[in-house]
């Protein structure tokens, strides 16, 4: 039964998980590939979060209450991901020994995972958020580009050359 809740979707690189203005209506969990998550603001593309395999891929601020998203998620490359839709997930909660559980814990890594890029966002400078962004992600530096790079980080491609360059001459 828990097997037919979940659907296997593939996304191309460039498709589109959720779009600004569209409700989010499943969750994901990525077997293959990597998401990216931002903002347009003003015209600009503002990317604050990614995921790659093994992570969960959803904007839970739109899933939950069911409200149009104001965040887009894109695969950055061919995604293969499991797919549960909010009304089968309300099923696999009911229905499943400690599904509620699961789905707890799921959100709670999500929300810390939030609570930390918004305090560094706050706290650190872009030097400093790079230097982390290499640390937590360093698999992920060959597969996202720099422009993407550069606005997770919050500075424009030409400031993050800058960056990398001093950091390469400390170490």
């Amino acid at each position: 039964m828990v097997t037919s809740l979940f659907k296997e979707k593939t996304y191309k690189k460039g498709d589109y998980f959720l779009t600004e203005g569209q409700i989010c209506k499943q969750v994901g969990f990525i077997s293959k590939g990597l998401m990216r998550y931002y903002i347009n603001h003003e015209g600009e593309e503002k990317t604050y979060a990614f995921s790659q395999e093994n992570d969960f891929v959803c904007n839970y601020e739109s899933f939950l209450p069911q409200r149009p998203s104001s965040k887009i998620i894109q695969a950055l490359e061919d995604c293969d991901v499991l797919v549960i839709s909010h009304a089968d997930l309300q099923i696999f909660y009911a229905n499943v020994r400690e599904g509620e559980r699961f789905g707890r814990i799921a959100i709670e890594s999500v929300f810390l995972q939030l609570l930390k890029d918004i305090n560094s966002f706050y706290t650190e400078t872009p030097e400093l958020r790079y230097i982390r962004f290499l640390k937590n992600h360093a698999d992920l530096q060959q597969r996202i580009s720099q422009y993407h790079i550069a606005s997770f980080v919050g500075v424009k491609p030409q400031s993050l050359s800058r960056i990398r360059k001093r950091i390469s001459t400390q170490f």
